[in-house]
């Protein structure tokens, strides 16, 4: 069964409030490719993973180095948690938009009961000057029902400041891995819906994997499905509903598979791109270069 294009959702389609709406215009008409479509550059991998994504390239463990990319390359934001929001936006306000996680984890325990817990608040996101705040679901995880509560307080107070909410729904635990896997597209899929449900604006998610083998493994219908790449990928986007939709460049990948998957994605309908470790694992000059690729290729998907 072929899965059309999805037409990604438009503001004036949202049920926004004023705040909400004026931020998300500023992201996608204001920056980055400005053509209604979103390019951020997440740089909350030091806290999420450590210091080890830092070694391909030294220079990247300075945030400066990742804002001095986001103001040359004209993203639509930066997403950083509250201490280096703190200690490096000072210098970038104004000509670098901020995206502030406000939830996180480390990697060290497993994942068989991830829960990101709260790091900062929306009126933290607010004094500092945020566009947008990203929080962490971890669908699936046997600590969702903490997670959804926690989650609910953020959302309200978000909607009390006129924040925009990005959720990464990010599937975990042991029943996802029996299930074909965090990236599989029953997994993708099901977070895809979740954070629709619950109220996300947009949501970023990870590519699924789609592999016969895994597929199987999946819940019914899922494990009966044969699908293309791209078609699970548009699958993804139409279940997201009136949710944007973000996917994420995952780890380094040569130029050629950077921008196929970024073609894919927005091809599939997705607002835009959240590409982070493909962007700054890279030197400067080959940063700017990916950006400015990708953009000219983003340019083609106005919304």
């Amino acid at each position: 069964m072929e899965i059309t294009k999805v037409k990604r959702p438009s503001l004036d389609e949202l049920n926004l409030s004023i705040g909400k709406k004026t931020r998300l215009y500023r992201l996608l008409y204001e920056y980055g490719p400005a053509n209604g479509t979103l390019l951020l550059l997440p740089v909350d991998q030091g806290l999420e993973h450590g210091p080890r994504d830092f070694f391909a390239n030294p220079d990247s463990i300075n945030p400066e180095f990742q804002l001095r990319i986001a103001k040359a390359g004209g993203y639509s934001g930066i997403v950083f948690h509250v201490g280096l929001a703190q200690k490096y936006m000072k210098e970038f306000a104004g000509q670098v938009p901020l995206v502030l996680k406000i939830n996180g984890k480390t990697d060290i325990p497993s994942d068989r009961h991830a829960f990101s817990g709260q790091t900062a608040s929306v009126e933290e996101a607010v004094h500092l000057g945020a566009d947008a705040i990203g929080y962490t679901l971890y669908v699936g995880s046997p600590s969702q029902d903490r997670d959804f509560i926690q989650f609910l307080h953020i959302r309200d107070e978000a909607e009390r400041f006129g924040m925009p909410v990005i959720v990464w729904a990010y599937p975990r635990g042991e029943a996802i891995d029996a299930r074909g896997g965090r990236d599989g597209l029953y997994a993708t899929d099901y977070a895809a819906r979740v954070a629709c449900e619950l109220g996300a604006d947009i949501v970023k998610l990870n590519v699924p994997k789609f592999h016969e083998e895994l597929n199987e493994q999946s819940p019914e219908p899922y494990s009966r499905l044969h699908y293309s790449e791209e078609e699970a990928v548009r699958k993804v986007v139409r279940s997201a509903g009136r949710t944007m939709v973000l996917f994420a460049g995952g780890e380094r990948a040569s130029d050629e598979e950077v921008m196929a998957k970024a073609r894919m994605a927005m091809e599939a309908g997705a607002t835009g791109l959240i590409f982070g470790r493909n962007m700054w694992q890279r030197h400067y000059s080959d940063a700017i270069r990916m950006t400015d690729n990708i953009k000219r290729m983003m340019k083609d998907y106005s919304a």
